[in-house]
């Protein structure tokens, strides 16, 4: 009998240990691939090792676990659906013992608690150590800057507490909730982290269908278009010709001290803009034949697709909603994976949600960077300074830890979220789900008909002689007011 028991006590101990592994070796594959990114992105700095430079590699070691986390927060849901249903395929294969319920869980209640960790603690930490400059009168150095940057998080937890206690307060004033209001473990964090993901879940319905009619026109930046009657030589041609007379007229200009600045910086953005059309006719010219009229659309199409079967797919989660109450989402603690399908189609459906909820992910950062209250986030290659940085990072986590959640919502997908993730109190709120649903469905059918009618409005526009009311945007001398087309003063 004990030496069952100590068999039964190594098996739970080399099953703990297998655990952590797996979950290390995930970690460092996503806080490589971020480490990548972010350097990517990052202002390049001088070699020079000083009290800065260690605060800003400090802060991009914090960055990067951030957006580790965020990437783990990604996958989490498409993992869990895939191991799923290889457990229902293979329920007895030795090699797959390692994916089972117990490491699922362990992955949502990680991802939880690093989100929770990041989004409370390392960004504010990050983002005021690289303001901080230490007290007045202290000695200068990192301790001095250390000390400020804790003195700072104090008073915004001081702060955030505040807000929620209030909060809390005067939404639930029954006896129950106020003895709560003096638990901070299991009353005050889980709260905070459903405000947040409320938050998060409304950012998501305003970025994913903007996002969703942005991606259109992103791809076609991105890929070349069909050659239809026209000639791509000809207009090579004229832009050479353009780009000789500029560069005439901009080494003209530079030999005169006399003229103005402003009005050799308005060449040298021509040149530029001359420039760049160039580059993309002779890549247009240079593509072959099945990327100009094989490929754009293909992509084009299944843009639309993905787009039309989303929905589609919330627009059924609607109707579900109003007639069953087991669509709603919930947490579940049963540690039990791969006992049934979640899918109606088995395997194929799985893979559908799995590229649905990656393109709502994509959507959603694409849109994100496409409105104009964040369009300063923006990054920026080998240009991005580390409080921008920051800034992206708490964005995407914010985005990212809310799409198992939106995904679950709008009914993607039926697995059930796991750990912290089913707690959020709003979640059993059957108007809320239900105005959600109705919002990114009415939001997103408006903004793909706004983007495929937006050529027919502009030749109404223009067959009514009303495009003539739009102002120019050409930039204007600051004493004259414009500059003409050919360059030359305007005189008043």
């Amino acid at each position: 009998m004990e030496e069952d028991d100590v068999t039964i006590r190594e098996q739970n101990f080399h099953s703990q240990v297998r655990e952590y592994i797996i979950c290390f070796l995930l970690f460092a594959v996503l806080y490589i691939v971020s480490y990548c990114i972010i350097t990517r992105y990052k202002r390049k700095s001088d070699d020079h090792e000083d009290e800065d430079a260690v605060v800003n590699r400090i802060s991009l070691y914090l960055c990067t676990f951030t957006l580790a986390v965020s990437g783990g927060a990604v996958f989490l849901l498409p993992f869990s659906i895939i191991s799923n249903e290889i457990l229902l395929s293979f329920p007895r294969n030795y090699y797959i013992q390692w994916l089972n319920g117990s490491l699922i869980h362990g992955l949502w209640n990680l991802v939880s608690l690093f989100s929770n960790l990041c989004l409370f603690v390392l960004m504010p930490f990050a983002y005021f150590f690289l303001e901080s400059e230490g007290f007045a009168g202290s000695k200068k150095g990192i301790k001095a800057r250390i000390l400020e940057t804790f003195v700072m998080l104090f008073l915004l937890a001081l702060l955030i507490l505040g807000i929620v206690w209030v909060a809390s307060a005067l939404i639930d004033n029954d006896a129950a909730s106020m003895e709560s209001l003096y638990d901070l473990w299991e009353f005050y964090l889980p709260y905070l982290y459903s405000c947040i993901s409320l938050m998060g879940g409304l950012l998501l319905l305003m970025c994913t269908p903007v996002g969703m009619s942005r991606m259109f026109t992103v791809m076609g930046q991105l890929l070349v278009k069909p050659t239809i009657l026209e000639d791509l030589d000809e207009q090579i041609y004229c832009i050479h010709l353009q780009e000789e007379a500029l560069q005439r007229r901009l080494n003209g200009s530079s030999s005169h001290t006399y003229i103005r600045g402003s009005f050799t910086y308005q060449l040298t953005k021509e040149l530029d803009n001359i420039i760049n059309q160039k580059n993309k006719l002779e890549r247009r010219k240079k593509a072959s034949g099945w990327e100009k009229n094989l490929l754009y659309p293909i992509v084009m199409l299944i843009l639309l697709a993905g787009t039309t079967i989303s929905v589609i797919m919330v627009a059924l989660n609607i109707l579900y909603l109003l007639v069953d109450e087991t669509a709603m989402p919930k947490g579940s603690t049963d540690r039990g994976i791969g006992n049934t399908s979640l899918s109606t189609f088995g395997v194929v459906q799985a893979v559908l949600e799995i590229i649905l909820m990656f393109y709502l992910m994509v959507s959603s950062v694409v849109g994100f960077y496409s409105l104009r209250v964040f369009e300063g986030f923006t990054p920026r290659k080998d240009d991005t300074t580390m409080t921008t940085i920051i800034g992206c990072c708490v964005s995407i986590l914010v985005l990212s830890s809310a799409l198992p959640v939106m995904s679950r919502t709008l009914g993607i997908t039926r697995f059930d979220l796991l750990g912290d993730f089913g707690r959020f109190n709003w979640l059993g709120n059957l108007y809320i789900v239900l105005s959600y649903n109705l919002l990114f469905a009415v939001v997103t059918t408006l903004c793909l008909v706004r983007k495929f009618t937006s050529a027919v409005r502009e030749e109404l526009l223009k067959a009514l002689g009303l495009d003539k009311l739009q102002l120019s945007n050409s930039p204007a001398d600051p004493e004259s007011g414009k500059l003409s087309a050919n360059g030359h003063q305007k005189t008043l």
